[in-house]
């Protein structure tokens, strides 16, 4: 591994972000902090850049700039703010970037990074499921490096080392099914945010945790890996695996099977990738495969869990069908942590944004943007129509 190398964390202070600083304070010798960018935690991004020595602390909230500065006095850490800020950070050619702002929030700050033309760690989905066309775009002008650091992409990753795209079969991104996996339909019409919340295995945010339940997840992934590793969807399954122990499989044309497997801890993907192309240790644990005793597949169910289909359908229309799904199921989502939908009709919803708006342009970010804000505008009126009355 290159001494010294330069790190940008987009994210630093959600799940992701947090995992990655502490690998990175792990390893002081190794790497250089150029800029720490955080939402609106200002205590514990002024916590992470004062230990890290960073060059730069940006605080997306420009509200919190004051108090951001007051946190950081005397440590020599330099301070920014706002929207502006964020994506000049993201553009200030570190060797490597942990792109991990969720949403559409993290576009722009994405493409800054990749425009650097560096190594670019994808934690937010949305930079290749809504922007797919503009971000490859980006990495083939710019030269830029695409690490994948979802678990299943970059199991995939590690699976296709030896670059044999020709040879493959297909893939598989394997899923926990979540806290529902055994759930009926009626019992999952009942569910409250607190029993969707409860994940079997990963440590997640809020709204990634509600996306493994419905599985939407899972169908993000789907498209992000059509893109990321220029497949078409057909060549892509995904398997229910309650242990999350196998990441991901890639199966070859003369029937071998290639698998990564893994404790479900996301410092093993985020380390890959800050160590790519060599490895690093980490503090994960170990697996015991004796003590585990045995693995467990099986398809999901595509009655209980709609969202797989719905991605499937949104990656064959192209254009800005993903975007407009992965903006809908957004805003279906906080209405639903916010108790005022119910968990099935996160997935509903999306669906009716998909019938309405259909597959339009996506050519440019700023086309993407703006299908962002009509998807989110549509699903927040189904939002209204679905309300449920308070308690």
């Amino acid at each position: 591994m290159t001494a010294g190398r330069t790190v940008t964390v987009l994210g630093s202070t959600g799940s992701v972000g947090t995992q990655t600083v502490e690998l990175l304070a792990a390893n002081p010798e190794r790497f250089r902090v150029r800029a720490l960018v955080g939402g609106r935690n200002v205590a514990l991004l002024a916590e992470q850049a004062r230990a890290l020595h960073a060059e730069w602390a940006v605080i997306s909230d420009e509200a919190a700039a004051g108090a951001l500065q007051a946190a950081l006095a005397g440590s020599g850490v330099r301070m920014a703010a706002g929207r502006a800020a964020v994506i000049e950070a993201a553009g200030l050619g570190a060797d490597w970037t942990m792109a991990a702002i969720t949403g559409a929030a993290g576009l722009e700050p994405t493409l800054a990074a990749v425009r650097g033309g560096r190594a670019v760690a994808l934690a937010n989905k949305e930079a290749l499921v809504c922007a797919g066309e503009v971000m490859l775009d980006a990495v083939r002008a710019h030269g830029a490096t695409l690490l994948p650091c979802d678990s299943e992409h970059n199991a995939i990753f590690q699976a296709m080392a030896d670059g044999n795209r020709s040879a493959i079969d297909k893939i598989v991104l394997t899923a926990s099914g979540g806290p529902f996996r055994t759930a009926s339909r009626e019992e999952m019409a009942r569910a409250g945010p607190e029993a969707a919340l409860k994940h079997p295995v990963w440590s997640m945010g809020a709204k990634i945790s509600i996306d493994s339940a419905t599985m939407m997840n899972k169908g993000l992934e789907l498209i992000e890996a059509a893109r990321l590793f220029d497949l078409p969807g057909s060549m892509i399954d995904v398997l229910v695996h309650p242990q999350s122990v196998i990441h991901g499989m890639v199966c070859y044309r003369d029937g071998s099977v290639l698998a990564q497997l893994g404790s479900p801890d996301m410092r093993v993907p985020i380390s890959h990738t800050l160590a790519w192309p060599e490895r690093m240790a980490t503090t994960a644990p170990r697996l015991d495969l004796a003590a585990l005793g045995r693995l467990e597949f099986s398809a999901p169910d595509p009655e209980r869990f709609p969202a797989l289909r719905l991605a499937r359908e949104a990656l064959v229309a192209g254009a800005g069908a993903p975007a407009v799904l992965s903006a809908a199921n957004e805003v279906a989502v906080e209405a639903f942590l916010a108790r005022r939908i119910g968990f099935l009709d996160i997935a509903d919803i999306a669906a009716r944004v998909l019938d309405v708006m259909g597959a339009p342009e996506a050519d440019s970010l700023q086309s993407v943007l703006a299908l962002d804000r009509e998807a989110r505008a549509q699903a927040a009126m189904f939002c209204n129509l679905c309300e449920r009355p308070a308690a």
